[in-house]
């Protein structure tokens, strides 16, 4: 006997409200509200830009933003270029000097990530500020400008419904277990290795 449209209808009516109530229970179960510190990691493109992604959406709901890049300072954004149109409520501080290979020079590094974490301490102990990105943080805490240690005390101190987000390759295992979010970029393919140039709107 084959099955009529409106049974074939009804079927998938009932077995939409069974999963509908399924997820209503638990989206009300969850009833806790926090600051989160999110961590987009691994080797694939799209951390940074997942957390601006994040800083957006909050500026949605007119909370404001702060953004600190550690490593990155050579090239002017996009996400710069926009994001500072909302005026007083995005605060942007680059405070890299280009990666590491570019500088060659540890101790001038390690001088501004030093400036960047001090920056990034002050706007954590700020009420005003809704959610923190802490762009490529990653980096200087692999090549320990900055130890973990630092981070994870600091994190615990910030305002308690601040946001933070950390990003950047090879997060330490202390921050991720430290996290409430991480994501982990998987790199599948990457139109670099067929010899594209970083291209406006796409890498910056």
């Amino acid at each position: 006997m084959t099955e009529t449209d409106a049974e074939a209808a009804d079927r998938h009516r009932a077995k939409m409200a069974k999963r509908k109530e399924v997820q209503d229970n638990e989206v009300a179960a969850k009833t806790i509200e926090k600051g989160l510190v999110i961590v987009n990691t691994g080797a694939g493109k799209g951390k940074s830009t997942a957390a601006f992604g994040l800083a957006l959406r909050m500026l949605g709901h007119d909370r404001k933003v702060a953004i600190v890049q550690f490593i990155k300072g050579a090239w002017g954004t996009g996400e710069r270029n926009v994001l500072e149109k909302f005026g007083p409520l995005v605060e942007w501080h680059t405070m890299g000097e280009g990666f590491t290979w570019e500088t060659q020079d540890k101790a001038r590094d390690i001088a501004a990530c030093t400036r960047a974490w001090q920056t990034a301490c002050a706007l954590m102990a700020r009420p005003d500020i809704s959610l923190v990105v802490l762009d490529e943080l990653n980096i200087a805490l692999r090549y320990h400008y900055i130890e973990a240690e630092t981070v994870l005390a600091a994190l615990v101190l910030r305002q308690p419904n601040q946001h933070v987000v950390i990003t950047g390759r090879n997060a330490p295992q202390a921050l991720i277990d430290a996290a409430d979010l991480v994501t982990e970029m998987t790199l599948v393919k990457h139109h670099f290795a067929a010899g594209v140039k970083a291209q406006a709107g796409i890498e910056f």
